[in-house]
């Protein structure tokens, strides 16, 4: 597994958008990521984190290289506004953080009020979840789609 952000800089996690969490190290920048060695791209929740990885031309890069080449996309919480971002959610079915819904619908999505949504349409899989309450099942989600 690699952890990967803008920089090597050791990240200052949030809870709830605003209490300090954990420290995370990460492995990798986004730019020495080749996306051909991944099986599976997992993009974090957080409004900050979302809102900030969505302007990254380097995120959107990677996320495109995954739908396009179809392999497996997970968002969950805010993390779908990246995958929105990069040009891969219309004709897609997926939840998020509910605030988000009304953007995925302008992009060409369909939004719906649910714990873990799973699209195999349009040559990738698109898994997303609205919570941290919801992780169970995300983490389910991924795991049945990486062993297909």
């Amino acid at each position: 597994m690699t952890v990967a952000a803008q920089s090597k800089d050791p990240i200052q996690t949030l809870v709830g958008d605003k209490d300090p969490g954990k420290v995370v190290q990460p492995t990798a920048s986004l730019d020495e990521v080749d996306p051909g060695d991944y099986d599976v791209l997992i993009i974090p929740g957080g409004t900050l984190n979302a809102d900030t990885l969505r302007q990254d031309d380097t995120a959107l890069s990677i996320i495109r290289d995954f739908a396009g080449t179809g392999r497996p996309v997970a968002a969950i919480c805010h993390g779908p506004w990246a995958v929105l971002e990069a040009g891969a959610v219309k004709g897609k079915s997926l939840t998020s953080y509910a605030s988000l819904q009304t953007d995925i619908r302008n992009a060409g999505g369909s939004w719906s009020d649910e714990s873990v949504v799973v699209d195999n349409t349009g040559g990738f899989t698109l898994i997303t979840s609205r919570t941290p309450d919801d992780l169970r099942d995300f983490v389910g989600a991924i795991s049945d789609a990486i062993e297909v």
